[in-house]
């Protein structure tokens, strides 16, 4: 028991105040995502517990937090939508029939996000270039600070409009003084989370101060919620016998479900690669795909939003010292105990004073040296970050992240598409030799069918890769129609120094191709390092 525990955390103390800190910090992010995608608030508070427990126990690295987030949230919200207006169209409406439709989409999306871990896609998040990071990070920041702003306004009468007078200041001072304790009690001790320190101060000040400011319960009321007590929707004899009422809609729910898997095992994937560089350890991509997929078809099963990596609170964990499981485990059943015995005295907690924690998350989050650097990195670099942090303010993570991976790849291979070179020289037999340098693939063919002079060539032509190698089918194919064009002049020609893979390649493009392959003992050997470093459990 003591070995598993062990396991568990290294520090159980630490690990279970920041998971009781992540939790206070979970509930309003999860019910004002339930609000963007128009559910009902203990769908997502149910939702950030089950993604929360189980991406904890089985997930890729220890210390990353999971719940329900708005990058998924902003696409749920159109089928939710759809399948509402379905279901009050029937003789007999069906309420909250986009509700069950997104349970059954959640199935779709658990089973292709095991599917990502299983066939071993989560190491290609180590393909992202640093700019796209630092963009993603950058980006990311921004989003939360602006998500944070809309809690600087009040609601009446159904309106909302932004706070003015007595009680902006009173949410900006309360907001200052959360940030201010949070910045110097780590120069004093280190042994309590600031944040959780924080926020309980803070809560302290308004109950007993009978301070009047905007709280959790105020907030969930204000969305036209009820407040964390009450109870999940049922599901009318089943959830399945809600498969009927798709027909004719199926092509919205995979749709929605691809968009869904993508963006949660992107974001996600994007999370573990920064709490790796901020903890300086590694976890397992392919790993973490198969407990998201598993904590969204549990959701689908059982009545939650769904959801994935949550970079904010992960960062709140790390920093507050949770770097085992048991923080992620802590953080969920928290959350869950808050919801059915704490309701109470968690909607007192003031909005003022979680702003003022994801304030900090911001200034922690977001990478300043990009300031500094910024004139000193290449510019496509430079270009590439900016851009990846604007269209994840504007549009979307996922769509930035992969924009900036498009992008950065367009721009390595035109950049390799003019390194090819061509050295040549003459042997004391006139045999002519070109020595090529630099990678042979779709982007460097037109540059390398440029370096060679068929028709003034002598009678034997020799082509050394001794520093090249054949990278892709265009690459087989150029060399194969310039060995043809050679040979139909009558020219003799001999291709040395391929790597072993080159050979292959080639022969099993074209037999032929040993005619004119030399079997030279002195031929080099290549090995890929990925294939190492790309192993995981």
């Amino acid at each position: 028991m003591t070995h598993y525990l062990a396991r568990l955390s290294p520090n159980p103390k630490n690990d279970i105040l920041s998971g009781l800190t992540v939790a206070l910090a979970l509930v309003p992010e999860a019910i004002a995502f339930a609000f963007i995608a128009g559910i009902d608030p203990l769908v997502g508070l149910y939702g950030a517990f089950m993604m929360g427990l189980v991406t904890a126990l089985i997930g890729g690295r220890p210390g990353m937090i999971s719940g329900a987030t708005g990058a998924m949230a902003v696409v749920m919200v159109h089928m939710i939508k759809i399948g509402n207006d379905v279901g009050l169209a029937y003789a007999t409406p069906i309420e909250n029939l986009g509700l069950y439709w997104l349970f059954i989409t959640l199935l779709i999306v658990g089973a292709i996000q095991i599917s990502a871990g299983l066939f071993r896609l989560g190491k290609f998040v180590r393909l992202i270039p640093h700019p796209v990071m630092m963009g993603f990070v950058n980006g990311l920041a921004i989003v939360i600070f602006i998500s944070q702003l809309g809690l600087f306004k009040t609601t009446t009468e159904g309106k909302s409009s932004w706070m003015e007078g007595a009680p902006l200041y009173t949410m900006m001072a309360l907001v200052g003084l959360t940030m201010l304790i949070m910045y110097l009690l780590p120069k004093l001790t280190t042994k309590i989370p600031s944040a959780l320190f924080a926020i309980v101060s803070v809560a302290l000040i308004t109950i007993f101060g009978g301070i009047e400011v905007s709280t959790v319960g105020s907030f969930i009321r204000d969305g036209g919620g009820t407040g964390l007590q009450g109870s999940l929707p049922e599901f009318q004899n089943g959830l399945f016998n809600f498969l009927p009422t798709i027909e004719g809609h199926w092509g919205l729910i995979f749709s929605t479900a691809f968009i869904l898997a993508a963006v949660g095992l992107i974001e996600s994937l994007m999370t573990l690669n920064l709490i790796d560089e901020i903890t300086e350890s590694r976890g397992s991509g392919n790993r973490e795909c198969i407990a998201q997929g598993t904590a969204n078809i549990l959701n689908g099963l059982f009545g939650g939003m769904g959801g994935c990596a949550m970079i904010g609170q992960s960062i709140i964990n790390v920093n507050s010292g949770g770097r085992g499981r048991l923080s992620g485990i802590v953080a969920a059943i928290a959350l869950l105990t808050f919801v059915l015995f704490g309701a109470s005295i968690i909607e007192q907690i003031p909005i003022a004073a979680l702003v003022g924690v994801m304030f900090m998350v911001v200034i922690g989050t977001f990478a300043w040296s990009s300031f500094r650097i910024i004139r000193k990195i290449p510019r496509k670099d430079a270009f590439i970050l900016v851009l990846v942090s604007t269209i994840t303010v504007l549009e979307d993570l996922a769509v930035a992240v992969l924009v900036g991976v498009i992008i950065a790849a367009l721009v390595f291979a035109w950049e390799n598409a003019t390194m090819i070179r061509a050295r040549k020289s003459i042997k004391s037999d006139g045999t002519k030799v070109y020595e090529i340098w630099g990678p042979l693939f779709f982007g460097s063919i037109q540059n390398f069918n440029a370096k060679f002079d068929l028709q003034n060539d002598p009678e034997k032509v020799e082509i050394d890769f001794i520093e090249s190698r054949v990278s892709d089918h265009s690459g087989i194919e150029a060399l194969q129609n310039l060995i043809e064009k050679y040979l139909n002049r009558g020219k003799q020609i001999r291709l040395t120094h391929l790597s072993p893979e080159c050979k292959t390649l080639l022969l099993k493009a074209n037999p032929a191709f040993e005619k004119v392959i030399e079997a030279s003992v002195d031929d080099p050997r290549y090995y890929v390092v990925t294939d190492l470093v790309d192993r995981e459990v």
